[in-house]
C-alpha cells in the first residue's frame, strides 16, 4: 500500500522539523541573554553576585579610585639647590700665603683644580688635605673642611668650592612629554611642575594626561590638571626620581545590543551608566532589552561587603542589572558609576530570538513551497 502525503502536509512537516533544528541548534545572537546571565547567580549555584541595583547598591559601589601622592611624598623637603651629592663634578682653587706653596707653582700665588668628581660614596680627593667626604655638605662646608686640611701644611690657605655640574641630583623624565631625559635638580627645577616645564610640557590633551613619579619602592601618580589645580599636589623632587607622563590607560567595554561595541576611554571625568551608554550610541531600539542592562565587575573586598550587607573574603565578581523600564530606572542609571574595567552588555529583548526564529522558519517553508511548485 503507498501513502501519497500532499504538499501542503509536506510544508507543515518542514516547519516542524525545522522549529525542532531551531531549538537544539540556537540562532545567533550577540551574547546571553537575561536569564542564562541570572542562572549564574551564587543562589544558584554560580559563581556571580547578580544584584538588582536600587539607591542602596548605587552608594555602597560608588568608589572610584583617585590619584595622589602619599604623605610620605608630600612631606618630603625640597633638595638644597647647593648640596653636593655623589656624582657632582666640583671646581677648587687653592690660593697660598707663601712664595713656593703646597700646589702652587714658583711665582704664582694659587691653583685650580677642575673637574672633579665626587665618587659613588661621597668623597673627593685633594692633595695634601688627603680623602675629604663631599657629598652631604654645602660648598662652603666643604671649603671649611678642606681649608682646615691644608693649614697644617701651608699658612693661611684660601679656598673656593664651586659646583660645576649637578649630575649626582637628578631625576629622568619619560612618556608623552616635549623632551624626555635625565634633568639636574637645580634651584628653579625643585618641583614636579617646573621639572615636567624643563622637560618642555606635556605633549599629550591635559585632559587625559596622567603624571607618575616613581621613588624607590613607592611612587604616585596625578591628573595633570590636578597637578596644577592643586599646589599640594606640586612635590619636591627627590634625587632618582623617574617621572612617567602617560595618557589615561582607564576604559570600559560596551558590548551586546548597543549603538556600537567598542571600548571606550574613561578620560578623567566620572562617568555614570547612563552617560556610558549614551556614548556607544545608545540602546539598540530594534533589538535591545532595556530591563537586562548589566554592568560586570570583579568589586574588592570592602566594596562588596558594603553592597551585599555582610562581610566576604577577597574580591567577588558583581553582574549588576539595570531595569530602565521602572520608574526610577533612569535615575538609578544616572546614579550608577562606571569603573575601570567595567563591561557594559545590553541583552536582546525576548521578542528578537522569536523574530529570528520565525524569519528563519518562514525563510525555510518559502523555499520548501518552492521545490514543491517546481516538483509539481
Amino acid at each position: 500500500m503507498t501513502v501519497s502525503i500532499q504538499p501542503a502536509v509536506s510544508v507543515r512537516l518542514l516547519l516542524i522539523a525545522s522549529l525542532v533544528l531551531l531549538a537544539a541548534c540556537g540562532l545567533p545572537r550577540s551574547g546571553p541573554n537575561k536569564s542564562e546571565i541570572i542562572s549564574g547567580a551564587v543562589e544558584r549555584g554560580g559563581n556571580t553576585q547578580v544584584i538588582y541595583v536600587n539607591d542602596h547598591v548605587t552608594r555602597a559601589s560608588a568608589f572610584a579610585p583617585s590619584y595622589g601622592f602619599s604623605n610620605s611624598f608630600r612631606a618630603a623637603g625640597q633638595v638644597g639647590a647647593d648640596e653636593i651629592r655623589a656624582g657632582d663634578v666640583l671646581g677648587l682653587s687653592i690660593w697660598e700665603n707663601v712664595d713656593d706653596g703646597l700646589l702652587t707653582s714658583l711665582g704664582a700665588s694659587s691653583t685650580t683644580l677642575t673637574e672633579i668628581q665626587v665618587d659613588s660614596d661621597g668623597f673627593i680627593f685633594v692633595p695634601y688635605a688627603g680623602r675629604v667626604r663631599a657629598a652631604g655638605n654645602t660648598p662652603d662646608q666643604l671649603r671649611q673642611t678642606i681649608t682646615a686640611r691644608l693649614s697644617e701644611q701651608t699658612p693661611d690657605p684660601q679656598v673656593t668650592v664651586q659646583r660645576v655640574a649637578g649630575d649626582g641630583a637628578t631625576v629622568s623624565v619619560v612618556g608623552r612629554v616635549g623632551a624626555q631625559g635625565v634633568y639636574p635638580i637645580e634651584r628653579p627645577t625643585r618641583s614636579l611642575s617646573a621639572m615636567l616645564a624643563r622637560a618642555g610640557g606635556v605633549a599629550i590633551e591635559p585632559e587625559v594626561a596622567v603624571v607618575t613619579v616613581k621613588r624607590g619602592n613607592d611612587s604616585g601618580r596625578v591628573w595633570l590638571t590636578d597637578l596644577y589645580g592643586s599646589p599640594t599636589n606640586d612635590i619636591a623632587l627627590r634625587p632618582g626620581d623617574l617621572i612617567v607622563v602617560e595618557e589615561d590607560q582607564r576604559t570600559f567595554t560596551a558590548l551586546g545590543a548597543l549603538g556600537g561595541q567598542t571600548r571606550v576611554p574613561l578620560g578623567n571625568e566620572v562617568i555614570n551608566a547612563a552617560e556610558a551608554i549614551a556614548m556607544v550610541g545608545g540602546l539598540n531600539s530594534a533589538l535591545a532589552d532595556p530591563t537586562g542592562v548589566f554592568v560586570l565587575r570583579d568589586e574588592p573586598e570592602g566594596v562588596a561587603s558594603r553592597v551585599l550587607g555582610k562581610p566576604v573574603r577577597g574580591s567577588q565578581r558583581f553582574a549588576y542589572v539595570l531595569d530602565l523600564t521602572r520608574p526610577n530606572g533612569l535615575f538609578l542609571a544616572r546614579d550608577f558609576i562606571i569603573r575601570d574595567g567595567d563591561t557594559v552588555y545590553v541583552t536582546e529583548a525576548p521578542y528578537v530570538q522569536w523574530q529570528k526564529t520565525l524569519s528563519a522558519v518562514t525563510g525555510g517553508a518559502a523555499t520548501a513551497d518552492s521545490l514543491t511548485s517546481i516538483g509539481n
